[in-house]
């Protein structure tokens, strides 16, 4: 299916599960037409580009259970590549590798060697490096691209809308980062009642997986790297992720939208879209500088990315809590005040157009005011 199409050379972003293809080879020519129909349709391009989000090992091994990959001879007009990207169980024990070290206790003599132990920024690093790879391959290369790993909910939504976070400055401002959700995971069925484990006490749980909280500290990276191209700020984020966990919205409830329409969810339940767009100032970045059509390609190196502590550490009570940043927080300020002098300014300036419209009706003639009368009738 269609996630995204390049403004102006019309490569698109398509996304899909694996081909069912199996230990035997099987093959689909509907499919094959369809995916060389998506190539004809770019025609600047030779062959259709698909990446693959999981290692080769893994793809291979998924042919025994009735998955695969596309083959060179099933389908000639396509190069395929591997991202090498690890599946929900290896992402999972990462994730508790990294809760240990961060509570209760944080080892400060070991800190360096038992973050990298965790391998949590180098899964980060994988994701972000798949995602630039599609958005170049989009906009500099101008080729459209097929993306996909095992089911299509997982992997393949962290790599689409990263990738279109990338090349599309709409989606770097409030409402565009709510649609980007809203349709690249929630429309298109992230499980994510099976993978956050929602009224669920079996914490053994083998669907559990962070895959949307990887997601967040990616394009939290990016903001980091890029602190002005993007319209909301931190604490955005970590609102978004607090009410993944909370339940206390409709918005990340059940593992597809039939389940989602079948419960009536959004007639018993709100929007978490509708409490951050009541309080949007509060979710703003102040540095916020508005650029269309200028992609970002952040850089994916150990060296430049960073653990997000503001998250991962905010309620370890032996951490000192981080205090706001003094420039941002008087930026704040200076904006506040901006507003406040704007308003004052409308006020005098209603009052100032009464006083003249007053004036004017007081001082007109006799004759003047008979004329006007006159003329209305």
């Amino acid at each position: 299916v269609l996630s995204w199409i390049h403004p102006e050379t019309q490569a698109v972003i398509m996304r899909c599960s694996q081909p069912l293809v199996g230990m035997s080879g099987k093959r689909n020519k509907d499919d094959e037409r369809y995916l060389d129909i998506i190539r004809e349709a770019n025609g600047q391009i030779s062959k259709l580009t698909i990446y693959d989000a999981r290692p080769n090992v893994n793809a291979v091994a998924n042919k025994a259970t009735g998955g695969g990959y596309e083959s060179e001879d099933a389908y000639p007009n396509a190069e395929l590549f591997f991202l090498d990207i690890h599946n929900i169980h290896v992402m999972r024990e990462s994730l508790k590798k990294l809760k240990d070290i961060v509570y209760p206790n944080v080892e400060e003599s070991h800190w360096l060697s038992s973050l990298e132990s965790t391998h949590w920024l180098e899964h980060i690093k994988l994701v972000l490096t798949g995602a630039i790879q599609v958005a170049d391959k989009v906009s500099s290369g101008r080729s459209s691209v097929l993306v996909h790993c095992s089911d299509g909910w997982d992997r393949t939504a962290q790599l689409t809308s990263l990738a279109m976070l990338m090349l599309d400055s709409y989606y770097r401002t409030i409402e565009g980062f709510e649609v980007l959700v809203q349709k690249e995971w929630i429309s298109f069925g992230h499980k994510f009642a099976s993978r956050i484990g929602h009224g669920d006490k079996n914490h053994a749980d083998a669907d559990r997986s962070p895959i949307f909280l990887q997601f967040i500290d990616c394009v939290w990276q990016m903001s980091k790297q890029f602190p002005t191209a993007f319209e909301f700020n931190e604490q955005f984020l970590i609102t978004i992720l607090d009410h993944l966990y909370s339940c206390r919205f409709g918005t990340f409830l059940y593992n597809s939208e039939s389940l989602r329409e079948k419960e009536k969810v959004t007639e018993k339940t709100l929007s978490l879209w509708s409490l951050i767009n009541s309080e949007k100032s509060k979710y703003t970045n102040p540095f916020y500088t508005k650029e269309l059509n200028r992609a970002l390609y952040p850089v994916a190196s150990m060296r430049h990315l960073e653990l997000w502590v503001n998250y991962y550490i905010r309620w370890n009570p032996r951490i000192r809590q981080q205090q706001p940043n003094p420039v941002e927080q008087r930026y704040m300020e200076l904006l506040a005040l901006r507003d406040d002098y704007i308003r004052r300014l409308e006020e005098l300036q209603i009052t100032n157009n009464s006083k003249i419209s007053n004036s004017s009706a007081s001082s007109a003639s006799p004759s003047q005011m008979m004329s006007q009368v006159q003329t209305h009738f």
